[in-house]
């Protein structure tokens, strides 16, 4: 398949609709635009995982990072920093990823961790937790499909695997559980509700205070942030009018960001050619 030039012309194989351009151009197919858009600043790399730089899968263990794409991150990050937020428990998002050096930040930026880096918020909310996590397994396990993952600054509901009928049970249930504790505060996304410690924190918090630690607030530099679900919102928002934001997914109806690709194969792609340009190949 060809593909677009850095004119910002758009091959055939990647031609957008009418629906499509008011959704917010395609950082693929309009590369060239995008690039333009960059004005010679440096970008820093910003992206969410799940639904991203993999698929969405059934159990959070399916989505494993393909090695190409793991690849083409590795080559990104000797050319410009590159960080990793998740919603996933750090830990865990770095070991699906797999790369030394990076910026990792877990639990929708509750801890972070990287070279030279160490942040955690909210450890005074642990015990509430375990004792939230608790009574979800107890009130949970009579509804077939639920999958109750412990993050250690967050718990996640996955219903991906619940029978429709029963999804407003389980949306109940942790609703219930969090009205008990006011220390605790109900997050949603794709298939997934969380509970998460009451505190004005989030990923787009995150990344502001990321650019501040790293040193990237600079007018040389552009923020990147890449997502595809409610919670990168935050990030779009937070970057809005210093950096850019990249919607990945078919719906981009009420999004904060500027620029959109389809899929994470499209993300996958658009990320190579950008580090293919900042090698200057």
């Amino acid at each position: 398949m060809a593909q677009a030039t850095d004119t910002g012309r758009p091959d055939t194989g990647n031609q957008e609709t009418g629906a499509d351009r008011a959704a917010g151009p395609s950082a693929l197919a309009c590369f060239g635009d995008f690039i333009a858009a960059l004005a010679g600043r440096r970008p820093a790399l910003f992206l969410d995982y799940d639904g991203t730089l993999v698929p969405l899968a059934p159990r959070p263990e399916l989505a494993v990072l393909d090695e190409a794409v793991r690849g083409t991150i590795r080559r990104l990050s000797a050319l410009c920093p590159v960080a990793v937020v998740s919603g996933r428990d750090l830990d865990d998002v770095a070991r699906m990823v797999g790369l030394e050096g990076l910026v990792y930040a877990g639990s929708h930026g509750f801890d972070i961790r990287g070279p030279g880096l160490r942040t955690q918020i909210g450890q005074e909310y642990l015990g509430e937790l375990e004792g939230a996590d608790i009574d979800l397994r107890a009130r949970l396990a009579a509804i077939p499909g639920t999958l109750v993952e412990r993050k250690r600054f967050a718990i996640a509901i996955h219903t991906r695997q619940v029978a429709p009928p029963d999804k407003p049970a389980v949306a109940a249930v942790v609703r219930s559980v969090a009205a008990e504790r006011a220390q605790l505060r109900v997050t949603g996304g794709k298939e997934i509700l969380e509970l998460r410690p009451n505190l004005p924190w989030d990923k787009g918090r995150a990344v502001l205070t990321l650019l501040d630690a790293l040193g990237l607030s600079g007018e040389g530099t552009v923020p990147l942030y890449l997502g595809d679900d409610e919670t990168d919102e935050d990030a779009f928002r937070a970057l809005s009018g210093r950096g850019f934001g990249i919607r990945v997914g078919d719906d981009t109806s009420g999004t904060a960001a500027q620029w959109r690709l389809r899929d994470p194969a499209e993300a996958a792609r658009f990320l190579d050619r950008l580090a293919g340009r900042l090698a200057g190949s």
